[in-house]
């Protein structure tokens, strides 16, 4: 039997053999002398076998694609690995050279000494035993028989004509197998169709998906180019607007500081702060005690003007009456 096996760069095994018929082996063992050699394998030095934990494993599929750049790593780091190593037995402390017709020889530096021998004492023990053969197969079970017997004659055609029988059946069965064949051809039409459509559709979608994912940066870029030009627009109106209202606050104060004196001193002697004294003497003392005078001097008139208009009537109502009783 011929077989292959080889290791691919991404560190896999590959194994294939030839096919081969099965053995076909005797109903009971042959004697020792006449058996057939077999070779064997022993699995634990199989490289193919897996030991230990296999969870922590990166398994790399058949299917992935090796980077190079990783296969060179690996090829750099395993030879950096075996030029330290030749350093570092170069650079060994080694035992000198033996002098001319001498030789180094191992010496035992033990306590108790062995005699050492290059012959390994060896005893071969033999034992005979006699062949024995595979027990035979237990034969099938059958049971007792029970009941009675009982027999009838048929004669031909009695039952039935297989010929003429049969022909019905036959046409069912060709022509459900017919039928089965151009389902399956028509079902494996429909699938080829729906794979091509498919395929059309997939590729259609990866198109406008590309086509969305273009439009998606572009309006992306759009948006911040839009937002960076209004933070920037912003940024000028902002300082535009603090230099009107800077310039606005410096033409007011000017303004207000220049009414401000006046302003003041109006308003101080609008509300009496600033006065003169003769002045606040007369409107304080005199136009009070000249008002209070010109009011009593009035009213004293007023008073005269009532009594003699009262002195008046009484006179001539008197005159009057006297001239009635006259």
């Amino acid at each position: 039997m011929a077989f292959v096996s080889h290791r691919e760069p991404n560190g896999t095994y590959t194994f294939s053999s030839r096919p081969r018929p099965v053995e076909t082996r005797a109903k009971y063992r042959e004697p020792p002398a006449q058996q057939p050699q077999s070779n064997y394998g022993n699995i634990m030095y199989d490289r193919r076998v897996v030991r230990g934990n296999t969870y922590a494993q990166h398994i790399i599929p058949t299917t992935a694609q090796v980077d190079p750049g990783e296969i060179q790593r690996q090829q750099e780091i395993r030879r950096r690995a075996i030029a330290r190593r030749r350093a570092r037995e170069q650079f060994r402390p080694k035992t000198p050279e033996a002098l001319q017709g001498r030789k180094h020889i191992d010496v035992q530096t033990d306590v108790y000494l062995e005699e050492l021998s290059d012959v390994i004492v060896t005893t071969d023990i033999e034992c005979q035993t006699d062949d024995f053969l595979d027990r035979p197969a237990t034969p099938l079970f059958i049971p007792a028989k029970s009941g009675k017997d009982a027999e009838t004659q048929i004669e031909d055609g009695e039952l039935f004509d297989f010929d003429s029988e049969v022909q019905p059946m036959l046409e069912v069965l060709v022509g459900k197998t017919i039928e089965q064949s151009l389902l399956e051809v028509m079902e494996e039409e429909e699938l080829a169709c729906l794979k091509a459509q498919q395929r059309a559709f997939e590729e259609m979608r990866n198109a406008e998906l590309a086509e969305v994912h273009r439009l998606q940066e572009q309006e992306r870029r759009r948006c911040e180019e839009k937002e960076r030009r209004i933070a920037q627009q912003k940024e000028v109106l902002k300082k535009e607007r603090e230099t009107a209202e800077k310039i606005a606050a410096r033409a007011y104060t000017q303004q207000y500081l220049a009414n401000l004196l006046p302003a003041v001193f109006t308003s101080l002697r609008s509300h009496g702060y600033l006065y003169d004294p003769v002045e606040r003497d007369i409107e304080t003392n005199f136009f009070p005690w000249l008002m209070d005078e010109v009011y009593n001097n009035l009213e004293k008139r007023y008073t005269a003007r009532e009594l003699l208009d009262t002195i008046i009537h009484d006179v001539a109502q008197r005159r009057l009456e006297l001239g009635q009783g006259v």
